[in-house]
């Protein structure tokens, strides 16, 4: 296993074996194609492949050279083989089928295949035959790659569309495809005792499950007497909490990802505040912006990425005096102490890197956090979690709109008063309608309609769902510690993210009168059932931490995973959560995805 996969290795589940076996399968369709080959990327599959194959590996199979899959044709390239990996989208076909085309008036010997990623899809061969490339195709083979890892205790599908899908256009194919990934994570970890859901999404995805596996005769598990690693899985429909995506996150990697962005473990920054002034001022710069990766490899990035970003200031320069003393104190040491610190500078300097990066990233997000546009919105947000005057207009979200403010950020914050508050009108929403048609333009409404469908955007509700979940579950927390927290809440400086909440009292407190409560609250069916495990693959250690794997079907954000590694950490929950999802989002991106942005 190669360096860059040590940081999958430290949980529970060793998650190096999922990048293995999807590195394992890419190798054996690459040796599929002897000699140079290009491989021609469908563009949402670049990053998150990266994370199982880097392009060392690639290199190493005589992939020579790599393009987007895009209308236009790729440069012309000397190879024997063209290999095309996609998803099994109708338009991309279109993409490859105009491409093979315009290739093949070059008159060089190619050949070309395509890798469908995770299955094949009839619809897609039939749209090749039906454009007329489907004879110069070779091979169409199936890259088995359901889930990426992101860490020791995450992996996601990298799929944006599935809560589109299945909750705007009632289209189950990526629940079928959540349905295969779990009963891959069950090849890889051994079959799960107990399986807990909620959502109309959560059900969809185990009765998948029950009828595959009834299908393979129950046989789910590839290797022998393999025990059970996993001791339950949560399926969590992102339908059941919209509030906690539309909620500023504010740890330092929720902040970074709502600022800039995180895609597959990288983000990028302005590159000004990682130079020193001299460089500044120097001639111009190739790049303006600094790729930097974010995952536990980084292990100050690991100690502070949780954190609420008002504790990481205190704890960067706490580090920073650590490291200058070390590399200040060099007196007055005998000949073996100067010896030891010979042998640790290495690791002191690259200690060093990683601070002035996380100091410089600090400032960055200090200079939005600081603004008075971010502090307002967050006031008015924190307003509407607490139920705060949520039945009117809101005077901060007619100005956004006054100053045409981006849509997404606008739509954002009303969906948020939509779903917090039970007692919106009916005019005070057609009022929000009004004023965005007259300032973005007519448009705007297709937007609306979608948000709407979904249930992000509604009015006046027959029972204070909110309201009644806030004071239930303790949504709520007005005396949160960010510096030291005790509660989740910490997250979002004072809201407890609903979905982790419930997590929490589901291995906490399994069916109590509080839980089945707050579950009539919630929308679509609630699933609870242990699936029959034969005694000698059950759990050998019953004093070990149980291991929950939480599955976030249609997203989640960096701030739940936060709250799910603090209660993790906890003495008395004697509980491990891994995280699986089908995409890692933010109120922003999870939007965006809804309205087609």
């Amino acid at each position: 296993m190669s360096s860059h996969s040590c940081h999958l290795k430290g949980g529970r589940l060793d998650f190096s074996l999922v990048q293995t076996e999807a590195q394992d399968n890419l190798i054996s369709l690459l040796k599929k194609c002897p000699g140079p080959k290009a491989i021609v990327w469908d563009n949402s599959l670049i990053g998150p492949v990266d994370l199982v194959a880097q392009n060392k590996v690639l290199k190493e199979h005589s992939v020579m050279k790599m393009f987007p899959l895009q209308p236009e044709p790729f440069p012309e390239v000397d190879v024997a083989h063209v290999i095309f990996i996609t998803r099994p989208k109708l338009h991309l076909m279109d993409y490859v089928g105009q491409n093979v085309r315009a290739d093949a008036r070059t008159k060089t010997e190619k050949q070309y295949h395509v890798f469908f990623v995770p299955k094949k899809n009839l619809l897609c061969i039939e749209r090749l035959k039906h454009i007329g490339v489907f004879d110069s195709i070779n091979l169409v083979e199936e890259f088995r790659c359901e889930l990426f890892p992101f860490d020791a205790d995450v992996v996601s599908m990298e799929i944006s569309d599935v809560f589109k899908e299945y909750a705007l256009e009632n289209d189950p194919t990526y629940l079928y495809q959540t349905a295969q990934a779990i009963i891959s994570l069950q090849k890889l970890y051994g079959p799960i005792p107990k399986v807990w859901g909620k959502g109309a999404a959560a059900q969809q995805v185990w009765d998948v499950i029950t009828r595959l596996q009834r299908e393979k005769n129950n046989n789910v598990t590839t290797k022998p007497n393999q025990t059970s690693t996993i001791d339950q899985i949560l399926l969590i429909d992102r339908t059941v909490d919209l509030i906690t995506p539309l909620a500023t996150q504010l740890t330092y990697e929720g902040l970074i990802d709502e600022i800039f962005g995180i895609n597959n473990s990288t983000a990028h920054f302005p590159i000004d505040n990682f130079l020193s002034s001299e460089e500044r001022t120097s001639e111009s710069l190739s790049e303006d912006k600094k790729q930097i990766i974010l995952n536990s490899a980084d292990k100050l990035f690991a100690d502070i990425r949780d954190k609420n970003f008002n504790a990481v200031g205190a704890f960067l320069s706490k580090q920073a005096k650590t490291i200058s003393t070390q590399l200040d104190n060099t007196q007055e040491r005998s000949v073996q102490e100067m010896k030891l610190y010979v042998q640790k500078l290495p690791q002191i300097l690259v200690k060093k890197k990683a601070l002035s990066h996380h100091t410089a990233i600090a400032e960055c997000i200090k200079e939005v956090t600081d603004s008075y546009d971010f502090l307002d919105t967050l006031q008015t947000e924190q307003g509407f979690l607490n139920c705060i005057e949520d039945d009117k207009a809101s005077p901060y979200i007619e100005d956004l709109i006054a100053q045409e403010k981006p849509l997404v950020k606008v739509l954002r914050l009303i969906c948020l008063q939509c779903i917090t508050s039970s007692k919106l009108k009916p005019k005070v929403l057609e009022h929000y309608k009004e004023e965005l048609v007259q300032v973005y333009g007519i448009q705007v409404l297709q937007a609306i309609t979608k948000l709407e469908k979904v249930g992000l955007l509604k009015a006046q509700s027959p029972t204070c769902q909110y309201a009644n979940l806030r004071k239930a579950l303790c949504l709520t927390m007005e005396d949160t510690s960010e510096i030291n927290p005790t509660d989740i809440s910490y997250v979002h400086s004072f809201y407890a993210p609903l979905s982790v909440r419930l997590a929490h009292k589901v291995t906490k407190t399994g069916g109590s009168k509080l839980l089945k409560k707050v579950l009539k609250l919630l929308p679509g069916p609630t699933l609870n059932e242990s699936p029959a495990v034969p005694k000698t693959l059950a759990k050998s250690d019953p004093d070990a931490p149980q291991v929950v794997l939480v599955f976030f079907i249609g997203g989640c954000t960096f701030a739940e995973i936060s709250a799910l590694r603090f209660l993790s950490q906890q003495e008395d929950t004697n509980v491990e959560f891994v995280i699986a999802t089908t995409k890692l989002i933010n109120g922003t991106s999870f939007l965006e995805s809804i309205i087609g942005l």
